[in-house]
């Protein structure tokens, strides 16, 4: 199973987010790694559409509101990480 690693681009963060930079990645990385397994756990053969909404869906429950409210992945990676979970089912 692949672990996804969540990389935030700096000149898209304010001054705070980047002074929290790190152990921001590490708790994004943390709530994405946590749910690819188990999205890739409960997969039946869903789209690849549906299991990258569903991974956004469980990363976002893994996290503080606040935090959730402002993250947005990059599509093109979740729907690899989400075809990597169809490949492997």
């Amino acid at each position: 199973m692949m672990e996804p690693h969540v990389t935030l681009d700096p000149d898209n963060l304010g001054p705070a987010a980047e002074k929290l930079r790190g152990p921001l990645e590490q708790q994004l990385t943390s709530a994405l790694q946590a749910a690819t397994e188990r999205v890739a756990h409960e997969y039946s053969g869903e789209p690849v559409d549906e299991v990258a909404h569903e991974l956004l869906d469980e990363t976002k429950a893994g996290l503080h509101q606040d935090i959730a409210d402002g993250f947005v992945p990059n599509q093109r990676e979740l729907h690899r990480v989400a075809e990597a979970i169809v490949r492997e089912n």
